[in-house]
């Protein structure tokens, strides 16, 4: 049975994958998000001798992997042509992290312009949608994030970053292929807090939980300590409710996330 330090991974960002496994055998990481939108991981380069060697490594160390899709494509796209895009694009990350035997891919509600709400909100629902039930058919499951607030007077604002938002989305996709990537530092930006997403959702649809301090009041990704999260009541809370899958460190260089794993494992006693 793995400990709550052997469940503390980290974000390894556009890394290349075998790059950030060799780390993680090094320094005894049994967890890794990663992004396929650029550079040697770009959903295009994967031959399948590449898929076959990742997966060895991977399986060699006790490596888990999720695949991480990029908040900056718009999931509430509606315009001709690109809307289809966006489609290829969820359909793509599904295929590799079906090749690469992943836990899930992280994805995202999209964003809007403070217009065309209803219909924002309705096509981001439909594409989430569809890309579950692709993903249902390749047996691999979607982690919806809860995102970031963004100051009133911002141009954009993303969607699923307040506990109503998300509601939107899980009351009307229940299916089991569609999940939840728990981000406390974006929780911790809006007034429900940490507590009241857990509340809301308790702790069976997460698919990893993502932590960085803040706070409170801006997107940043603080070591612990820099900021007021109290990852003590956080990590508690948590585990209390039985959460006993993955947890994703996306803040700082190796060492502060080195450093950061043993605080946050010596935040359950026991």
């Amino acid at each position: 049975m793995m400990t709550l330090k052997d469940r503390i991974g980290y974000d390894a960002g556009t890394t290349r994958v075998e790059d950030a496994l060799a780390i993680a055998a090094e320094h005894g990481f049994h967890y890794l998000d990663f992004n396929a939108d650029q550079g040697p991981n770009r959903l295009t380069e994967w031959s399948d001798d590449r898929v076959a060697a990742v997966i060895q490594a991977a399986r060699e160390d006790n490596v888990t992997l999720t695949l991480h899709t990029a908040s900056s494509i718009n999931i509430a796209e509606f315009s001709p042509y690109v809307d289809e895009a966006v489609d290829r694009y969820l359909e793509g990350n599904i295929d590799l992290a079906k090749r690469l035997g992943c836990l899930g891919v992280v994805t995202h509600g999209g964003y809007h312009f403070s217009s065309s709400l209803d219909y924002r909100f309705q096509s981001s629902l439909e594409r989430l949608k569809r890309a579950t039930a692709y993903a249902e058919k390749a047996g691999v499951t979607l982690f919806l994030e809860n995102l970031n607030f963004e100051p009133d007077d911002a141009e954009i604002h993303y969607m699923a970053h307040t506990v109503e938002e998300c509601r939107f989305y899980f009351d009307a996709i229940s299916s089991e292929r569609f999940g939840w990537a728990f981000t406390v530092n974006h929780a911790h930006l809006v007034p429900e807090d940490v507590d009241g997403f857990l509340d809301a959702f308790g702790v069976n649809r997460i698919g990893e939980v993502r932590l960085a301090d803040n706070l409170g009041d801006r997107e940043v990704h603080l070591n612990p300590g820099e900021g007021n999260i109290d990852f003590p009541a956080v990590f508690t809370r948590l585990e209390s409710s039985g959460y006993i899958g993955f947890y994703t460190m996306a803040f700082g260089n190796l060492d502060d996330k080195l450093a950061a794993r043993e605080y946050f494992a010596g935040c359950v006693p026991g």
